[in-house]
């Protein structure tokens, strides 16, 4: 699965990702300043199927039936990279278990 991180997930966590689930940041596409739903539909036309982060209100401003992307909410105090990175497995997990379009909370 193609995952886009969001502009609020550190730009390195994209290395904790494996070949299998590529990730990519919304700098390195050069959407920074695209909407919700402009990313979303973005992302929709470049492959992408699910985005990672750490707004816990997206859940609330988007039609996901609109938008059948796979979006994983970080839910930490904090979205440093070392709050983040030990997380990083729960999303594996989740991916290889299979997961459908919507919101899915990643706490510790």
């Amino acid at each position: 699965m193609k995952l886009l991180l969001d502009e609020n997930i550190p730009y390195r966590l994209y290395k904790d990702f494996p070949a299998t689930h590529p990730a990519f940041s919304v700098n390195f596409m050069k959407w920074n300043s695209l909407s919700n739903g402009e990313l979303l539909k973005a992302m929709l036309e470049n492959g992408f199927e699910a985005l990672v982060t750490w707004d816990r209100n997206i859940e609330y401003q988007q039609n996901f039936k609109k938008y059948p992307i796979t979006v994983f909410v970080f839910c930490t105090e904090s979205n440093d990279y070392k709050v983040l990175s030990p997380l990083v497995p729960k999303i594996l997990f989740a991916l290889k278990k299979g997961v459908k379009p919507g919101p899915y909370l990643i706490s510790i």
